[in-house]
């Protein structure tokens, strides 16, 4: 599949949303649990930190928005965190396992490094190794578990902590 990654754009929202979504209604990938709108999303991209790294995964040949990948600074509150960065990564859920995610990846790690970016962090649920060996496969490394971290329709969910550093 050929993909165009490149920087997000307020017109942009509706396609990750058609992205987001369903992801987020389906109720096992992530702990986002409402569905966004497109305005929600666009004012979330016009008010996107200067410092941070929105990408979106275009297919070529129909120039369908299929992925993205924000990265946000960890904290704002002290200048202590700066080097780190918080990412999240989303794929069409019919769309999975053919090379959207690692390409989002490289995108975002070669501009973090040029952002003064030195470590990547997030959290992935328990209970998705998919998207746990997903993050592995760029390196990232379990350094812990947030347990009944989340509450999703009354049960609760692990969360898996982990790191990369660039």
């Amino acid at each position: 599949m050929n993909l165009l990654i490149r920087e997000v754009r307020p017109d942009d929202a509706e396609a990750i949303v058609r992205v987001f979504n369903p992801i987020i209604e389906a109720g096992d990938y992530t702990v986002f649990d409402t569905a966004f709108t497109v305005e929600a999303e666009r004012e979330y991209i016009t008010g996107f930190p200067e410092r941070g790294i929105f990408h979106v995964a275009v297919r070529q040949d129909d120039q369908k928005i299929i992925g993205f990948q924000s990265m946000e600074p960890f904290a704002t509150y002290t200048r202590a965190f700066d080097h780190v960065g918080v990412i999240g990564t989303y794929v069409d859920l019919s769309l999975r396992r053919q090379g959207i995610a690692a390409n989002l990846f490289a995108a975002t790690f070669d501009v973090a490094r040029r952002k003064g970016y030195e470590k990547i962090f997030t959290f992935v649920r328990g209970d998705n190794p998919a998207a746990l060996a997903v993050y592995q496969r760029q390196g990232f490394q379990i350094v812990g578990t947030a347990r009944r971290q989340a509450k999703l329709n009354g049960k609760y969910v692990d969360e898996i902590m982990i790191e990369r550093f660039l």
